[in-house]
């Protein structure tokens, strides 16, 4: 049997060679195409077309399957912690507690920013989106760290990772207490990774902030899920930027500008909007399912169903059972929460819904649970580039060590004006 596919153009036929991935993938390699045919495939979204071969994650929509380097996501949310999973990614091994607890002080010693760059956060207004400042931060701090700018730096790899993956988390909550007129928390060295992060966030100079054990867990958690998710847009980013040869720090800064569009990591957003609107508008949750089947309405169920997964989403199912410890543990009445979940409830018992396997998302329990611990919505998006970090970091790391690789240069099909002659001003 041949191993080619044949690809017959104007009555000449073409060999394209087939691709098969270790999970059994296959792909038609068109690396040749233009230069063999003098054509180029057109696929709007690249919904149909591999940009590159990673070892990094690996997805099956249909079987609801998410694998960091080989691993059951239920295995790692089970048995590991965000830090450690991130090491997994960025370098391809679980760490052996040596290998984590190096990591881990890495952490913690970079956890500070220099005191300089906080004088950047004074050219923003106190109302900025935070994923601009987050942005803007994270190219101003390569200006701190010259001796990591270079991508072909093999040795400083490990440092400026943890540099970076520490920071993110200190201009994050610096971005958050500027937003209120609070004044800046240092982190805390007696923390751990998400422990401290709620510290910064939350803590204030006549009181510390103390969480719960659970709280802490599930946002950990909530990280660790967003960690990576194949070529999605923020990571094709990544890697494009990252294919012109560009610094580690210009490649996430971009990263995080793809993220925040609300079609992409701001969805668990849309979520929480969607709540307001049928608090606010006095809905019946079982009209709202009804307006939901209705391809009439402009109503839309927010955080049901993924473009990826064709079954439920891994992730949820792991966020479900932190969203219910932690809405028990705190006991919140709020009016938004128990609209969530009569609809999941609803959704949950709707054949609609079951039959097309629109079952609730990350986004939906993840919106829930930040809702609940006072992490404001402006703010969703940075925690999900902080746990996407690592994934960011390895996917760079990837393209900067592909012997082969080529800087991205889309193709395009010209839809505009044919050749024209020129008209001088005075006879237009």
């Amino acid at each position: 049997m041949s191993k080619d596919a044949i690809l017959k153009i104007e009555g000449k036929d073409y060999n394209m060679p087939i691709v098969t991935g270790s999970e059994g993938e296959k792909g038609i390699d068109i690396a040749k195409l233009r230069a063999d045919t003098g054509h180029i495939t057109l696929d709007p979204g690249f919904g149909n077309t591999g940009s590159s071969e990673s070892k990094i994650t690996f997805i099956d929509g249909d079987k609801g399957i998410l694998r960091y380097r080989g691993y059951d996501i239920e295995d790692l949310a089970a048995n590991s912690r965000f830090v450690e999973v991130a090491y997994l990614l960025i370098w391809g091994e679980l760490p052996s507690q040596s290998q984590l607890t190096k990591f881990s002080d890495m952490l913690t010693d970079n956890a500070l920013i220099h005191e300089n760059l906080k004088n950047h956060f004074e050219g923003f207004p106190w109302n900025a989106h935070p994923m601009a400042m987050l942005s803007a931060m994270i190219n101003a701090l390569s200006c701190y760290h010259p001796e990591l700018v270079d991508p072909d730096n093999r040795k400083e790899e490990l440092k400026v990772a943890a540099r970076l993956m520490s920071k993110i988390r200190t201009i994050a909550a610096f971005s958050y207490k500027m937003s209120l007129g609070e004044p800046f928390t240092y982190p805390d060295p007696h923390r751990r990774y998400v422990a401290n992060l709620l510290h910064m966030m939350f803590s204030v100079p006549h009181q510390k902030y103390e969480q719960q054990p659970e709280i802490a867990k599930a946002l950990d958690k909530i990280l660790m899920l967003h960690a990576d998710h194949e070529q999605n847009c923020s990571t094709s980013t990544v890697r494009i930027v990252a294919s012109a040869g560009s610094n580690l720090f210009s490649s996430l800064s971009a990263g995080v500008c793809a993220l925040w569009g609300n079609l992409h990591g701001g969805a668990n957003m849309g979520v929480i909007s969607m709540l307001q609107k049928i608090h606010e508008g006095g809905l019946d949750i079982k009209k709202c399912i009804e307006m939901a089947k209705d391809r009439e309405s402009d109503f839309r169920l927010m955080g049901f169903g993924h473009r990826v997964y064709k079954n439920f989403d891994p992730r949820a199912t792991i966020l479900r059972a932190h969203a219910d410890k932690v809405l028990g543990i705190l006991d919140i009445n709020d009016p938004l929460l128990n609209i969530a979940r009569r609809l999941e409830e609803a959704a949950l018992k709707d054949s609609f819904f079951i039959d097309r396997k629109l079952y609730p998302n990350v986004d939906f329990y993840s919106g829930l649970i930040m809702r609940a611990v006072g992490i404001p919505t402006d703010m969703f998006t940075v925690l999900f580039a902080i746990g996407r970090l690592p994934g960011w970091i390895a996917h760079w790391r990837e393209v900067n060590e592909d012997p082969n690789g080529r800087i991205s240069r889309p193709r395009q099909i010209y839809t505009g004006e044919p050749q024209r002659k020129y008209v001088p001003i005075d006879k237009r």
